[in-house]
């Protein structure tokens, strides 16, 4: 049976997965905000809508035929696209409205890990009062993350004892328009992500990923959304050992055996402490970079992924090329904070050599492509090591240009993961 699959997304993650369905000979179409230029070019249709409107996606699937849709970014997730999908008897990928509550709702998923016994969870606290969370914060023994409970695009937290001080944390907290706040206890170690392709109680797992949410070289500055990623040719990174991925993998099979119908992709963010792998959050679709790392990689058809997960069969052993990657991603000047939205970039694509260029939150209009508020492009190298990668990353970054755009250079080179390395072991010895 030929499948027709609609993408609901515009970024950099919608990207890869379009390239990832388009190596099947089906019918891609694809919906989003924004015209990502990319996806364009791969997609048989492209509609310009509100993803976050499901009646608006439910009609355009409706247009084209979908049989399956695949749910890229959590703000749709959140707005119940998966349910209106599911109802007009499309097959969506990706989690309903309840479910995507393990990320859309912090504090829903503390107290769910916490009622639920899954392991790695942290200390934590939820608040609805703002001076109940000051006051939290003045008695607490020890520094803390202040996280809004809702979706902030990966720019929300603040941690004291190292982006803040304790007043400064409580001034962000008076002067933010949040509803609700969690304080949980700062976690030390090396952050890194596993994502889990889950449908029908079953579970298959991808290489680790280490995202750099900082924006500038040498882990300075604000969070951003990523600003580039670096897988290893295993499982594991460099900084961790067989056993710290399994101890995430468990962790991550607790879950989704609390969560019970939970399908789509779940990501684990983690934290390796001196006492192992710790939740630093969960997300309910890929990482963005992170799809950018494990879907090139991936060598079992993705549309068979897909197909399982619609027929209500195990999701099929995943295989992975022994490869590792590295993602740099291409900014506006000025982003996180103040990003220059609406520029005109020139991409010269035959700069990229051997590396993958992904288009992410650009917008394609007649006479080129623009920046938007967020992250521009990104490109990737695959290699048989983490510093070959980086290598043919790098060298690709002559797509930029020189202006207008900003980078952060340092990301998979040998120094930045030998510190992360070094890290991990002061850790453990101490």
């Amino acid at each position: 049976m030929s499948e027709t699959v609609l993408l609901i997304g515009g970024g950099g993650r919608e990207h890869a997965i379009a390239r990832a369905l388009k190596d099947s000979d089906d019918d891609l179409y694809a919906c989003a905000g924004n015209r990502n230029p990319g996806i364009d070019r791969i997609a048989d249709g492209f509609e310009t809508l509100e993803t976050t409107d499901p009646d608006a996606v439910v009609d355009y699937a409706e247009s084209v035929g979908a049989t399956i849709g695949v749910v890229g970014p959590e703000s749709p997730l959140e707005a119940g696209v998966a349910d209106a999908l599911e109802e007009a008897g499309i097959y969506a990928f990706g989690p309903k409205e309840e479910d995507a509550r393990i990320e859309t709702d912090k504090a829903f998923q503390r107290r769910f890990m916490q009622e639920n016994d899954v392991p790695g969870c942290p200390d934590f606290e939820t608040f609805d009062d703002v001076e109940a969370a000051c006051e939290f914060i003045d008695e607490y023994d020890g520094d803390l993350a202040i996280k809004p409970a809702g979706l902030t695009g990966g720019k929300g937290v603040r941690v004291i004892g190292d982006q803040v001080t304790p007043e400064e944390g409580k001034a962000y907290i008076r002067e933010s328009d949040y509803d609700r706040i969690v304080l949980e206890e700062r976690l030390i170690g090396e952050e890194f992500t596993i994502q889990a392709f889950v449908a029908n109680e079953t579970l298959e797992t991808a290489p680790a990923v280490q995202d750099h949410k900082r924006a500038y070289e040498g882990d300075a500055g604000p969070n951003t959304g990523g600003m580039g990623s670096y897988s290893d040719a295993t499982t594991h990174l460099p900084f961790m050992t067989e056993a710290d991925y399994e101890a995430a993998v468990s962790i991550i099979e607790a879950t989704v055996d609390a969560l019970d119908e939970y399908r789509g992709i779940l990501y684990g963010q983690f934290m390796l402490t001196a006492d192992g792998p710790k939740v630093v959050e969960f997300n309910a679709r890929f990482g963005d970079p992170e799809a950018m790392n494990t879907l090139p990689v991936l060598e079992t058809d993705f549309l068979d992924v897909l197909t399982a997960a619609r027929d209500g069969e195990p999701i099929p052993k995943l295989e992975f090329t022994d490869r590792a990657t590295v993602c740099k991603y291409a900014v506006p000047e000025g982003y996180p904070t103040d990003p220059a939205a609406g520029a005109k970039v020139e991409v010269d694509e035959e700069s990229a050599g051997d590396a993958l260029l992904y288009y992410a939150s650009v917008d394609e209009r007649d006479d080129g492509i623009y920046t938007t508020t967020s992250r521009a492009f990104a490109v990737v190298g695959v290699a048989d090591s983490i510093t070959e990668a980086e290598e043919i990353a790098e060298d690709a970054l002559a797509v930029a240009g020189d202006e207008g755009l900003h980078v952060r250079h340092d990301i998979g080179t040998p120094d930045l993961v030998q510190q992360r390395i070094d890290h991990v072991n002061t850790l453990r010895d101490e």
